[in-house]
């Protein structure tokens, strides 16, 4: 195997103008659609429990629809299929400061609309876990629906939703790769492009796949610590005697009893 120790070395320490713009991309869009999915997920939800069927039917088809196909045919189908039906066609929008091209909003609301449908699932049993005595406590105070859910439920809800909503980041993290199939430069593209002009496939590909590991690595510190603020006090006390990431990581200290 002709490895190259140099080159990785190279662009894993000094990488080019092209990784670093990869790197911003995939991270702006997995902050940006994650942010929008969560938002939406939690309407999903909320209209997947209501009482009102024109409301809880078409939420639960929704998240029927976009759990039970992949997230690369929704991709292809909100670009490429949208387009070819003469539906609707994704055009370059002129912010002021930069253009946001049209794959990479397509990009946004296809990750978007995947992650809404997961959260909305994860947000419903967030709300299920909640004691049904606490709603009708909160209706025999005259709360309306709206009050009780804000002040109530939902902040309770949210102990439970945030471990998996960490989760559900990290897969984001990744899952912007897809994106490379229709042109969005992220870094999986980005590396494509720097290895058809370099023929240095191995160590270009080595190197994107420490950049993801770098990046769920550091979200894992991120997501240990909101887990450890936020979370359940149950749950907090169990994961404060949980092995930290790195005994989770490479298995240190297995075996050892927990006082």
């Amino acid at each position: 195997m002709n490895f190259d120790l140099s080159i990785f070395w190279e662009y894993l320490l000094r990488p080019s103008s092209v990784y670093l713009h990869g790197l911003w991309l995939t991270l702006s869009v997995s902050v940006i659609a994650q942010a929008f999915g969560t938002a939406l997920g939690l309407f999903i939800a909320l209209a997947q429990i209501s009482k009102f069927s024109a409301l809880r039917v078409p939420a639960r088809v929704f998240v029927w629809a976009f759990r039970g196909t992949p997230l690369l045919v929704q991709i292809v189908f909100i670009y490429t299929g949208l387009a070819a039906a003469n539906l609707f066609r994704f055009e370059d929008i002129d912010l002021g400061l930069f253009i946001l091209p049209g794959n990479i909003q397509a990009g946004i609301l296809a990750l978007t609309l995947n992650e809404a449908a997961y959260m909305a699932e994860i947000i419903r049993a967030g709300i299920g876990s909640v004691g049904v005595g606490q709603t009708e406590a909160s209706k025999s105070l005259g709360m309306t629906y709206p009050l009780y859910m804000r002040r109530i439920i939902l902040p309770q809800a949210a102990r439970v939703v945030i471990p998996p909503l960490g989760n559900e980041f990290n897969a984001m993290l990744k899952n912007t790769t897809l994106l490379s199939v229709i042109g969005v430069p992220e870094l999986l593209l980005a590396t494509q492009m720097v290895t058809s002009v370099t023929f240095r496939v191995f160590e270009l590909y080595l190197v994107v796949a420490c950049y993801f590991l770098t990046l769920t690595t550091l979200w894992g510190f991120v997501q240990q610590r909101i887990e450890r603020r936020f979370g359940d006090p149950a749950a907090r006390v169990v994961a404060q005697q949980s092995p930290s990431i790195f005994r989770k990581m490479f298995g240190l200290g297995e075996g050892r009893e927990t006082r």
